[in-house]
């Protein structure tokens, strides 16, 4: 996280102490910041669909992700759009993941990112 802190500019402490994180009532591990966790989600579209391109992108972050969860994208197609040409995708896709607790097993904590992707051509759904 201290890479992705320096890459975006952002000295933001709940991502590099986690003194702050308890101190501020997140919890006790650092917060990986937004955009990682978005490109978790880029990455996993860019393998569904080799040659594809994001048009656009709508983000929600319900959740947190901290140091030494988890987690999976994955997602499905909601609408197909065009001719067999050149076809939009319209896709909700998802960060799921494992929330790592100190102390305990780790326990399954769905957390949603919603995304709407429209792609330059067909792709399945698929989860990594």
């Amino acid at each position: 996280m201290k890479a992705w802190a320096v890459f975006l500019h952002d000295p933001n402490p709940i991502h590099l102490d986690p003194a702050v994180v308890k101190a501020k009532g997140l919890g006790e591990r650092v917060i990986n910041q937004g955009p990682a966790n978005l490109a978790y989600l880029i990455n996993m579209l860019r393998a569904a669909v080799p040659g594809g391109f994001i048009e656009s992108l709508e983000v929600r972050y319900v959740d947190n992700v901290f140091a030494g969860d988890a987690v999976e994208a994955g997602g499905t197609v909601t609408a197909v759009s065009g001719d067999s040409g050149r076809q939009k995708l319209v896709c909700d896709v998802w960060l799921r993941g494992r929330r790592a607790r100190p102390g305990a097993d780790r326990q399954r904590h769905d957390r949603d990112i919603h995304l709407i992707v429209r792609r330059g051509r067909e792709t399945r759904s698929q989860r990594r």
